[in-house]
């Protein structure tokens, strides 16, 4: 297995149950915490079945759109007690998935804060790792969340097989491919399957992979040369009636894409049927729009740790890829931008009839 991302610590504890041996080769060891799933018990099923309209719509209420059912916390960490922070963590790592980073509301902005959560996480390691040198390279040391944060069932505890090998290629990287395998820190792996989950060219790959073309015939490559620029993440200028869902400057990847997937696709067929109500033909992002957008999206990553290390969101793991925050961080606010947009006529784009 080559990489510890999401894919992989998801697919290495099977594949170690299965496989003769397991070499896991790592360059960056991720933070990850328990998913605990198990079957839904029925009453709980009852309940939200019960309200189910409300459960969705409280969940659209939330800043990354999910977790109605455990909600973020209001207090800091930076104030809390030694014990009530470790309280809180607790509680987060037992129900599993990705709320415990709302445990606190400063988790993501103040590095002290974000040190308790990691080394929280840390501790869990230590005390599901056997051998304390391999618990060691499996401890991250990034700031926990600016990578995707990941959800497990048993992963560190694979490390405990007498199977499985962890192989650090953090300051030796793989030499080549080989006819048997592999070499790498000097050695030759002879391997029987090589399982690459290094990785994907995330929020614009799939978009830049066709051959989509403007005005003048400039291609979104082209226009997006040095990073991805878009108004509300739904348009971009040059592209009339170009319509990304869940494109790069909206929620998306920060979100529970459900309901961000939902709304664009309401917002985008409100939109058609308002612009063929009125004999409208086009619909395009202004200049001035786009580039007030992108700086906003910017503006409000800096305000807080998620542009600290080489991460999928900001385009770091695609060599010369540019290096660009692409998710718009707060979904409520930005449902509600899109639907002040809306109710103003659009305004911010140029509506035409041909």
């Amino acid at each position: 297995m080559i990489g510890t991302g999401s894919s992989a610590i998801q697919s290495i504890p099977i594949i170690a149950a299965q496989a003769d041996h397991l070499f896991v080769f790592q360059r960056t060891p991720n933070y990850s915490v328990p998913a605990h799933n198990a079957p839904l018990d029925p009453e709980f099923q009852r309940r939200i079945k019960a309200d189910y309209l409300g459960f969705r719509k409280r969940n659209k209420e939330m800043p990354f759109g999910f977790g109605s059912e455990f909600p973020g916390r209001e207090e800091l960490a930076l104030e809390a007690t030694q014990e009530e922070r470790q309280e809180q963590f607790e509680a987060r790592w037992e129900r599993g998935g990705l709320t415990f980073m709302g445990a606190f509301s400063d988790l993501i902005f103040a590095e002290q804060a974000n040190e308790f959560a990691a080394e929280f996480i840390r501790e869990k390691i230590r005390e599901s790792v056997n051998d304390p040198d391999v618990a060691e390279r499996l401890s991250p040391r990034q700031v926990a969340g600016c990578k995707r944060l990941c959800v497990d069932t048993g992963y560190y505890a694979t490390f405990n097989r007498p199977n499985v090998t962890l192989v650090d290629i953090s300051d030796a990287p793989i030499d080549r491919i080989t006819a048997k395998g592999l070499h790498a820190r000097g050695e030759d792996f002879e391997l029987d399957s090589i399982v690459l989950a290094t990785g994907f060219d995330a929020m614009t790959g799939a978009l830049l992979s066709v051959d989509i073309r403007g005005r003048s015939g400039q291609t979104l490559g082209e226009k997006w040369a040095a990073g991805p620029r878009t108004y509300l993440g739904l348009a971009t200028r040059g592209f009339p009636n170009l319509f990304t869902i869940t494109g790069p400057g909206s929620p998306s990847v920060l979100s529970n894409m459900l309901p961000s997937i939902e709304q664009h696709v309401n917002w985008i067929a409100d939109c058609i049927g308002y612009l063929g109500d009125n004999g409208l033909a086009s619909i395009e992002a202004s200049s001035e729009a786009e580039d007030a957008w992108v700086a906003h999206v910017n503006e409000l990553a800096d305000l807080t740790l998620y542009p600290t290390c080489n991460s999928w969101y900001l385009g770091a793991n695609v060599p010369g890829k540019p290096r660009v925050f692409m998710p718009y961080l707060g979904f409520p606010p930005y449902v509600e931008k899109c639907n002040e947009v809306a109710a103003k006529g659009y305004e911010g784009f140029t509506l035409g009839a041909g």
